[in-house]
């Protein structure tokens, strides 16, 4: 007479946190400029871990470079804006590669290194689907050190401003909609104002 054993469910693999392999701010540095990492690979260092980066998606392309210009023209002299450029966080054993960073100084600066948040004073993401991720982001940027974390939510249509850093996060979460200015700070000086609505995007029939 035969037994019948019961079927096991198949599981599912996945890896413990323990097991996962984490990578210094240098050997990720390391691999990019031996050719390991190149821009087609679309990763970059979060916590130690090589994360995916999203594709963009029209509107957040187009928010990205209206936020870039309204930015540009408050600028003062000796500070630049970065488009999904590395920021250097050894701190955090993190590169990410934000949207836009406001970075002291030119380009040419940066030709051998990349800026660390002692040499910024805004960090911006744009955020669509991406929304969950960019705000998981501003416990990152607060303990790197960023001083001011904006995230231009086009889900519910506002700009966040996270502000006051700490090792425990931000102090300050500012929500701003449609009709309301954002106050642009570097290096604790207010340079000007943006109206939100100029940095969201716009309906068809206005483009």
């Amino acid at each position: 007479m035969s037994t019948l054993t019961p079927r096991v469910a198949e599981v599912e693999w996945a890896p413990s946190l323990a097991s996962l392999y984490r990578l210094s701010v240098e050997r990720y540095e390391a691999m990019a400029a031996s050719g390991v990492l190149t821009k087609r690979d679309r990763l970059h260092l979060i916590r130690g871990f090589l994360v995916t980066k999203m594709t963009e998606s029209p509107p957040h392309s187009a928010v990205c470079e209206a936020t870039r210009l309204a930015i540009e023209g408050l600028l003062p002299g000796g500070w630049h804006v970065r488009s999904d450029q590395p920021l250097r966080m050894p701190s955090q054993a993190s590169v990410p590669e934000p949207d836009l960073v406001v970075a002291r100084g030119s380009c040419w600066d940066y030709q051998d290194r990349h800026p660390e948040p002692a040499a910024v004073a805004i960090v911006v993401e744009v955020a669509d689907s991406s929304l969950r991720d960019d705000r998981g982001m501003a416990g990152l940027y607060a303990a790197g050190g960023v001083p001011v974390y904006w995230i231009v939510n086009l889900v519910e249509r506002q700009l966040e401003v996270y502000s006051d850093p700490s090792p425990a996060g931000y102090g300050s979460r500012l929500i701003l909609k449609p009709g309301q200015e954002i106050v642009v700070v570097v290096a604790g000086s207010e340079i000007g104002r943006i109206a939100v609505a100029a940095v969201l995007p716009r309906p068809p029939a206005a483009c």
